[in-house]
Parts: structure tokens; C-alpha cells; sequence
């Protein structure tokens, strides 16, 4: 193996926008995120439906209409 040809690995501390600092190991010692584990919508439990144009709404109300054709179709 060549020598001096790898960087080097050293301790980096991370920032994220929200004010969470951690610190971990990289190539470069400071790194910025925007969203980490501790703001993250899937992590923290938060995470909200981003609606596009009513795909949303309108995904529910055919699913609403499908749960009440297999109720009818039950009760039948």
C-alpha cells in the first residue's frame, strides 16, 4: 500500500442550524448541517405532511370513500 496517499481522519465537530453540536470523526474537522437527529421531523416524532398542490386531501378522501365502500359492502 502507497504511503501518505490517504487523508486524515481526524475528530470533526458537527453544527446543525438547530444549535445541537456533537462531535464524530471525518476528513474534515468542522462540519454544518441544516437537520440532524435531534430536529429531524422523523425523529423527534413531529413530522408533518408536506401537501403538494392537495395530494393530500385528495389521497384522503379516496381512501375515506374506499373504507366506506367496504363498510357498506360489509353491512350489505
Amino acid at each position: 500500500m502507497k504511503s501518505d496517499i490517504h487523508p486524515n481522519y481526524v475528530e470533526a465537530h458537527v453544527t446543525c442550524t438547530c444549535g445541537n453540536n456533537f462531535t464524530t470523526r471525518s476528513t474534515k474537522p468542522e462540519i454544518h448541517v441544516e437537520i440532524c437527529a435531534e430536529c429531524h421531523p422523523f425523529y423527534t416524532g413531529k413530522q408533518k405532511l408536506v401537501d403538494t398542490g392537495g395530494r393530500v386531501e385528495r389521497f384522503q378522501r379516496r381512501a375515506a370513500k374506499g373504507r366506506a365502500a367496504a363498510r357498506q359492502a360489509a353491512n350489505a
